[in-house]
C-alpha cells in the first residue's frame, strides 16, 4: 500500500506510514485506490535500457566538457590529465545525485532519478560510493552493469553495493 501522503510503499497490514508517520486509510486489499480519493502511483524501476540512454547523453556531455579542457590546458603528464577527468565525472555524478534533483543531466532527460532504498534523497557519500562502485561493475567485464536487466529492483552492482534504486518519475 502507498501512503497517500507522502506516496511511499507500506505492507498491505499497516496503520501508519513508516516514512511520516501518518495513519493510513484502510483499504480492501482488491480494491482499487482510485475509487478512494487515491492519487497514488505504484514505483517504477528504471529499466536496463533507459539507464543506458541517460548514460550515453552523460558520457557525450562529459567528453564535450573533459574533452575541451585537458585541450585548453597543457599538461605534460597523461596521469594528471586521466586523473583530473576522473575527479571531474566524480563530482558530476556525486553532486547531480545527491543534488535536490536526484539525477545527472542524462537521468533527467530521460526521466530518472537515483533514490537509496526507502526512496529518499541519497547523500554524496552514498552517490560517491555509488560512482566508484562502477569500476567494479566495469571491471568485471560489465556484468555488474547487466545485473539491472535482471535483477528484480533493476540495481547493477553499484546500486546494490550503494545501497541506491533508479526510479522512473
Amino acid at each position: 500500500m502507498f501512503c497517500p501522503h507522502c506516496s511511499k510503499p507500506n505492507p498491505d497490514d499497516a496503520q501508519y506510514c513508516q516514512n511520516c508517520g501518518r495513519e493510513l486509510p484502510t483499504i480492501a486489499p482488491q480494491a482499487n485506490p482510485a475509487t478512494h480519493g487515491l492519487n497514488v502511483a505504484p514505483v517504477q524501476y528504471a529499466g536496463f535500457w533507459r539507464r543506458v540512454l541517460a548514460s550515453l547523453i552523460d558520457g557525450i556531455l562529459l567528453s564535450i566538457v573533459t574533452g575541451s579542457f585537458t585541450w585548453t590546458v597543457d599538461f605534460d603528464d597523461f596521469k594528471i590529465t586521466y586523473g583530473l577527468g576522473i575527479i571531474v565525472q566524480w563530482l558530476y555524478f556525486a553532486l547531480m545525485e545527491s543534488s535536490n534533483r536526484q539525477a545527472t543531466l542524462g537521468k533527467i532527460a530521460i526521466g530518472l532519478v537515483v533514490t537509496d532504498e526507502n526512496y529518499q534523497r541519497i547523500n554524496f557519500g552514498q552517490a560517491s560510493g555509488r560512482f566508484f562502485g562502477k569500476f567494479l561493475s566495469a571491471i568485471i567485464l560489465g556484468i555488474g552493469f547487466m545485473m539491472a536487466g535482471f535483477t528484480q529492483k533493476k540495481q547493477a552492482l553499484h546500486d546494490v553495493l550503494a545501497d541506491t534504486l533508479v526510479l522512473q518519475k
